[in-house]
């Protein structure tokens, strides 16, 4: 029985072998991952050369130190205190490029981190402690109950119901941004993983942990009379800006889970009072003038990991790369016949 293979996504095979991921799997993985990105073409509508996650953004560069304390919980040279080049880009919640930075959204921190020795690390966080799914097979369906109904331009109010009700982690997020300030700047937002990774240390003791960057400038939002002073478009401007006069830095912190805590659903926080180690410092020196650069080659793929981190056994996780790998290869596919 042959397969008909739709053109747009004709470069999906290509980019999940990209992965390292064996042909057999590739088709079991390839439905769920078409489902997902359709969901946000149909909710953000096309947006060719976009990202069809964080299609709004800016990509930066600067570099990434560890410390002792990140090596004993996870013996990898991302850790070995050497100032190690990094490629990151910032970037609002949704799949439209001309989302307002003044929505009340997550934003996005991605990063890749690359060692002499032929390691990376790479991954992606984002402005709230949770995230909107538990399991995969949720996305889509989450994305498609808030598409609207093109004969009244807004979605249907019983179908959301019925899946709110039905996912009701599913709005854990919103909540949470709900309450929260909107950011001042990309460079005083907390960013969390959302996902468990297992870090196992030189005696092979294995400890799942969280990780987040937070802000050395400290935590600033604006209050709803500055929103009103603001551009839909300044968070790009005011990172370029901010990074000319003084370089913009991260804490790299591991929030240690204890035996009670579940490993497997991002869309439970861990208690706050949890440990929490700095593993190292995330410095950003530069950010492009404009559209572009070399995050626009990088899919952040979120198991792309050093030596002495894992992935934990979150769906959730273990199934990001390949709708990583399908946007990435749209993306690409588009601007080669532009």
């Amino acid at each position: 029985m042959s397969v008909l293979i739709r053109p747009k996504h004709a470069l999906c095979a290509a980019a999940l072998l990209t992965l390292g991921l064996p042909a057999a799997s590739t088709l079991a993985q390839v439905p769920p991952a078409l489902a997902q990105v359709d969901a946000l073409e149909g909710l953000f509508g096309a947006q060719p050369t976009f990202r069809r996650s964080g299609a709004k953004g800016v990509c930066a560069s600067g570099y990434f130190v560890g410390n002792a304390q990140g090596m004993a919980l996870a013996p990898s040279s991302i850790f070995s205190g050497q100032r190690l080049p990094v490629v990151a880009r910032f970037s609002v919640g949704g799949g439209s490029p001309k989302a307002s930075d003044k929505g009340r959204s997550v934003r996005g921190l991605a990063f890749s981190i690359s060692t002499p020795d032929g390691q990376q690390w790479q991954g992606s966080s984002v402005s709230a402690p949770v995230f909107f799914v538990s399991r995969p097979e949720q996305f889509a369906p989450f994305l498609q109950a808030r598409t609207p109904d093109p004969a009244t331009g807004k979605p249907n109010p019983e179908r959301l119901k019925a899946f709110n009700d039905a996912n009701p982690d599913t709005l854990r997020q919103a909540a949470y941004l709900s309450k929260a300030p909107v950011p001042a700047s990309y460079a005083s937002a907390q960013y969390w993983s959302t996902n468990a990774f297992e870090l196992v240390n030189a005696r092979g003791e294995s400890q799942f942990a969280r990780w987040q960057f937070v802000p050395e400038a400290g935590l600033t939002g604006l209050t709803d009379d500055e929103l009103k002073t603001r551009p839909d478009d300044f968070l790009a401007d005011e990172l370029r800006l901010r990074v000319k006069a003084a370089a913009a830095s991260f804490a790299l912190q591991f929030q240690l889970a204890r035996p009670a805590d579940t490993i497997d659903d991002p869309t439970q926080a861990w208690p706050p009072e949890r440990p929490v180690v700095t593993a190292g410092r995330l410095v950003i020196d530069s950010v492009e003038p404009g559209a572009g650069g070399a995050c626009d080659k990088i899919s952040f793929n979120p198991l792309a990991l050093p030596a002495g981190i894992r992935p934990s056994s979150d769906p959730v996780l273990l199934a990001r790369p390949a709708p990583y790998a399908l946007s990435q290869g749209r993306r690409l596919g588009e601007a080669a016949t532009r």
